[in-house]
């Protein structure tokens, strides 16, 4: 089993940054590719950027691309999602999640966080 809890959500205005993390405890953090995910009001939710066991590779939608960083600690045992240049349309919640496969796709990650509120002011 792997705990999940993110922080930093909150309210911002466009054009504003965010840091959201995302400490985990319990089996190996380094065994798990980490991902970031967000669900905005009546939508699916969708992949945002994940990042390897090692942190040597990175992929993001390319709705963030640019604007958004994934990063790890694996000494800490936490997973960091970096937003600048925010917009309206990055409101939502923001899950981390943990696989133990290379992929974009939600229902390979295993283990979920509670989620944090994103909330982007125009």
């Amino acid at each position: 089993q792997v705990q999940l809890v993110e922080s930093g959500g909150g309210l911002v205005q466009a054009g504003g940054s965010l840091r959201l993390s995302c400490a985990a405890s319990g089996r190996t953090f380094t065994y798990y590719t980490m991902g970031w995910f967000r669900q905005a009001p009546g939508k699916e939710r969708v992949f945002v950027a994940r990042i390897s066991m090692s942190g040597g590779s990175r992929s993001y939608a390319d709705s963030v691309k640019g604007r958004f960083t994934i990063s790890r600690n694996n000494a800490e045992n936490t997973v960091y999602l970096q937003m600048n240049s925010l917009k309206p349309e990055d409101t939502a919640v923001y899950y981390c999640a943990a696989s133990a496969s290379w992929s974009s796709s939600g229902s390979l990650y295993d283990y979920w966080g509670q989620g944090t509120q994103v909330t982007v002011s125009s």
